[in-house]
């Protein structure tokens, strides 16, 4: 039994790619979604490529911030070419918060800020797909 999960959100049929260098936040982030959205362990912007073709591609990538810092915010317009409609959230910590803002005026939709917390993950993941009762980001103006 899945407790604090929402049966529209658990059938959902969209699903996150969680990109990031760091096998720990990798595996914390998964399980803070998977009970309501199909989520997905990627280490490599390769495998996010590889996984992405056809009807696996990601409705949103949270992105780690040390792939920005080693492949530059350039990324991001490559990671929106190559899956169109994503939104992609920026995971960092505190210390990388100037990447993270640089990187949402190149179009990035968010940041999470570390340390993570189930109830934030969950609702940014929300808001950023505007399911749960939050109006779409199209709707706010904000896209």
């Amino acid at each position: 039994m899945q407790i604090g999960v929402e049966t529209a959100k658990a059938v959902d049929q969209r699903r996150v790619f969680v990109l990031d260098e760091d096998e720990i936040v990798r595996a914390a982030l998964q399980f803070m979604l998977h009970d309501e959205i199909e989520t997905h362990e990627i280490a490599s912007i390769q495998e996010a490529y590889d996984k992405g073709v056809g009807w696996l591609k990601p409705d949103v990538v949270l992105l780690g911030a040390s792939f920005l810092r080693s492949n530059g915010v350039s990324l991001l317009t490559e990671l929106t070419e190559r899956f169109a409609g994503v939104r992609i959230l920026i995971v960092c910590d505190k210390a990388d918060e100037p990447l993270a803002v640089d990187a949402m005026k190149r179009g990035a939709h968010g940041i999470l800020v570390k340390p993570l917390k189930i109830e934030n993950v969950r609702q940014k993941v929300d808001t950023v797909l505007g399911r749960g009762g939050a109006k779409p980001l199209v709707q706010l103006g904000l896209l």
